[in-house]
């Protein structure tokens, strides 16, 4: 079993930044691929990031390329999503998973765990 925490999510500015932290129970933390996904009032879950085990392979949804970036310390068992130039219409529920594999994926039905959400605003 994995338990995934969220933290860092709040109300920021358009154009600002924040940095959301995702942290897991567990020591197989390396051997997960994790995801970032998120749900705004509404509308369904869609993805936002992906990083592999190692961290070395990366994909990100057209919507945030070039403004989020997702990177992973396995010593910490942390996932991280850095938020930045942030659009009113990044406003939502941000959510990290774990998948019980090495590569990540882009579908949230492949992820095993999931985290409670931190909740994002972006105020224009």
């Amino acid at each position: 079993q994995v338990q995934l925490v969220e933290s860092g999510g709040g109300l920021v500015q358009a154009g600002g930044s924040l940095r959301l932290s995702c942290a897991a129970s567990g020591r197989t933390f390396s051997s997960y691929a994790m995801g970032w996904f998120r749900q705004a009032p509404g509308k369904e879950r869609e993805f936002v990031s992906t990083i592999n085990w190692s961290g070395d392979s990366t994909s990100y949804a057209d919507s945030v390329k070039g403004r989020f970036t997702i990177s992973r310390d396995n010593a910490k068992n942390t996932v991280y999503l850095q938020l930045n130039s942030l659009k009113p219409e990044d406003t939502a529920g941000y959510y990290c998973a774990a998948r019980r594999v090495l590569s990540g994926s882009y579908y949230s039905f492949d992820y095993d765990y999931w985290g409670q959400g931190t909740q994002v605003t972006v105020s224009s």
